[in-house]
């Protein structure tokens, strides 16, 4: 009796996912056209993002620098204040995939003499960028990863939610997105 109840509980549970309906499939997620790289340089906050588990020490004030180096890379600097209001920093490369006005980036923050590893380098496409530079929205193939970010700590509200809009038409999960604290 156990086996004939617990038969019909696994197949009433298949019949179940069986019926769901299948995600919807997603367009495949474009870049911007083209970036100015040196345009893009300097200082970025942090407006809002998917929640993932590298930043999971970040309460406020969350950034990123990004300087050209010698041989056209990129040197990118995250910090962030923790909780106890201490400043916490990860150094890390990029690397642009493409052209030299391509907006698709590969970036890494594990140690220089991993780099030959390709799991160590993440996706960082550029798939909104304000005309002025002046803010940003970052993401990858998959959208398992989010970013907006802006060249000041707070975003005029009209902007975010414009911003907002495009996301959810491009398939993100807005309940996903945290808004940062400056």
């Amino acid at each position: 009796m156990k086996i004939l109840t617990a038969s019909r509980s696994l197949a009433l549970a298949w019949a179940c996912v069986l019926s769901m309906p299948a995600q919807a499939e997603l367009p495949p997620l474009k870049t911007v056209a083209a970036v100015d790289v040196p345009r893009y340089m300097g200082t970025w906050h942090e407006i809002a993002k998917y929640p993932n588990w590298f930043q999971r020490k970040c309460a406020s004030s969350t950034q990123a620098n990004y300087s050209l180096q010698p041989q056209g890379q990129l040197q990118v600097l995250n910090r962030c204040k923790t909780a106890k209001g201490e400043w916490t920093e990860a150094l890390g490369a990029a690397r642009q995939i493409g052209g030299p006005t391509s907006a698709q980036l590969k970036v890494r923050f594990a140690p220089a003499w991993l780099s030959f590893i390709p799991m160590v380098w993440g996706d960082y496409w550029i798939i909104d960028l304000d005309a002025d530079y002046q803010w940003v929205v970052v993401s990858e193939p998959k959208r398992d990863y989010l970013w907006i970010l802006s060249r000041t700590p707070q975003m005029p509200a009209a902007t975010y939610q414009g911003l907002l809009a495009k996301l959810d038409k491009l398939g993100f999960d807005l309940k996903r997105i945290e808004a940062s604290q400056p």
